[in-house]
């Protein structure tokens, strides 16, 4: 089969319930770090308290959002920034999280007196508002209105070119002052979106896992604590349990239990096990779709799991797990081939251009617990496309379509 069996392959169990001692070098006595916002709120209505959480940080706020979602959220945010006594003032996001937004939006803040900003939408606002709130040393508030990303927690932000491939990651001193996450918008708003945090978050314990059973840091340079790994694994319980229902749910617009849990297992969870945790392979190869023009239609959470798929690959994970995995994400409605991906028809130059990206030396691929050539990508991207297509037609699940599209 191309999974394989590797010496050191996980448990013979699909969903990764265990993680034996012995796996993880807690021996070491490297310093270990666990970074987390300084407030998270989620629930129903949870943005007519915003107002409340931004006055303990600043008087002059200036918000970040797009068209669409200043339409969305403007009503409810002025109504209670009014209550508490503060300003409403909109800045709209350009689209890209680029240096040059942010570096525009730090701009704005500085011509506006500002003294907190505070991201509304997905992670690519959230990330911008987070690099210029750096640049000019105030509170960074997220607002996320999906739970599609684990954006609205990290310190850190992902650039991309003005083209929209990766460029690097920023790194910062702390993380977000306080993060507000209304479900009520969540739920209102399109499907791929959650299903899109899904994929993104469903990554969080397969990269923890393989960082701890090597010599891997995390997103700041140290070692993983045992709870940032555990909060990983936790997103990963809750994500197998709830995606389904609440993805079922959210095509009704309908808050439900599992809705809130994964909300919470795509944004919180998924944000403190990756940071604290750290990423691995199916980051990187993330990455390296950013570099072809192909995978430009998906969001970055259906590339992520295509990047999971390959990291399992690349581990020499038991076929049983690896299939269940693709038909569990496929039937949440996450990309599972490299056709879905748009990469269906990709010459071998098009997958050694995403498998360099992938492997450069910043990469966090190298976090695995082994060594991975551009060769060993192609050749597990490759496998993606065979065994997802696989798993599918035995599942009695329909044949993969390019592409998937975020839209």
């Amino acid at each position: 089969m191309l999974g394989g069996d590797r010496s050191d392959s996980p448990p013979n169990t699909a969903k990764y319930t265990e993680l034996e001692g012995e796996t993880m070098t807690q021996h070491s006595t490297g310093l270990r770090s666990l970074m987390s916002p300084g407030r998270y709120v989620q629930g129903r209505g949870a943005l007519t308290e915003l107002g409340t959480h931004v006055a303990r940080h600043g008087e002059r706020p200036l918000l970040v959002a797009d068209n669409q979602v200043r339409e969305l959220t403007e009503e409810p945010i002025r109504t209670s920034f009014e209550a508490a006594g503060l300003p409403v003032l909109f800045e709209t996001f350009g689209g890209v999280p680029s240096r040059v937004e942010s570096e525009r939006i730090a701009a704005r803040l500085r011509d506006h007196g500002a003294d907190v900003v505070v991201g509304v939408g997905g992670g690519a606002p959230i990330d911008t508002a987070k690099a210029a709130g750096d640049d000019l040393g105030v509170p960074r508030i997220s607002v996320p209105t999906v739970a599609s990303t684990d954006a609205p927690t990290s310190a850190l932000s992902v650039v991309y070119t003005e083209a929209g491939a990766f460029e690097s990651y920023r790194f910062y001193d702390r993380n977000p002052d306080v993060v507000v996450l209304d479900t009520e918008l969540v739920a209102k708003a399109p499907t791929h979106f959650l299903i899109a945090g899904v994929g993104d978050a469903l990554a969080t314990w397969i990269e923890a896992r393989a960082v701890s059973r090597g010599d891997g840091t995390t997103m700041i340079g140290d070692r993983a604590t045992r709870a940032g790994t555990a909060l990983a694994k936790l997103s990963w319980d809750i994500l197998w349990e709830s995606a389904l229902p609440a993805v079922r749910a959210v095509e009704h617009n309908l808050v439900t239990p599992a809705v809130e849990a994964v909300a919470e297992a795509n944004t919180l969870l998924s944000g403190l096990g990756f940071e604290s945790g750290g990423l691995a392979a199916a980051h990187a190869i993330h990455d390296g779709l950013t570099a072809v023009p192909h995978t430009h239609a998906l969001a970055h959470g259906q590339k992520v799991n295509i990047g999971s798929i390959a990291q399992l690959v690349l581990e020499g994970a038991p076929s049983s797990e690896i299939e269940e995995f693709i038909r569990f994400t496929a039937r949440v409605g996450l990309p599972t081939t490299l056709t879905e991906a748009g990469l269906g028809d990709a010459t071998e130059d098009v997958l050694r251009t995403v498998a360099e990206a992938a492997t450069a030396p910043s990469e966090t691929i190298h976090n695995l617990p082994f060594a991975v050539t551009v060769t060993d990508v192609v050749d597990a991207l490759g496998a993606v496309e065979v065994l997802g297509q696989q798993a599918r037609d035995e599942a009695g699940l329909p044949r993969a379509q390019a592409p998937i599209s975020h839209g």
